[in-house]
């Protein structure tokens, strides 16, 4: 319908299409004008992608989350998160991985008679 609105009557389109003009009308605001949610979400995703690129995208949500709170805004671990994951942030850690560990070869055992005995 809105490829053939210069063409056609929006009237005689609905009655084809067996949808209300009102309808049409309605979708075709909501495409143009940003959602509620999204324009909420817009600022904490600018002050998350901020924070996330001044820890040289390095800090994950819980990070970040902290660094938010010391400069007075108040967001949870999980709307970070979220975010982060909205803005296609790049996941760095992988621990489901398949490629051979190191042995602990101290097992946590730091102390030592003399240099270099560890």
């Amino acid at each position: 319908m809105k490829a053939n609105h210069g063409t056609f009557s929006v009237v005689r389109m609905a009655r084809v299409f067996s949808v209300s003009p009102s309808g049409f009308y309605a979708w075709k605001q909501a495409c143009t004008q940003p959602r509620s949610r999204k324009i909420k979400r817009q600022h904490p995703d600018e002050r998350i992608k901020l924070a996330f690129d001044n820890s040289k995208q390095r800090d994950g949500a819980r990070r970040i989350k902290v660094e938010l709170e010391e400069q007075g805004n108040k967001h949870d671990v999980k709307t970070t998160a979220d975010s982060m994951r909205r803005q296609n942030f790049k996941v760095t850690t992988d621990s489901k991985h398949n490629l051979p560990i190191a042995p602990n070869v101290l097992e946590q055992n730091f102390t030592a008679s003399m240099p270099n005995q560890k």
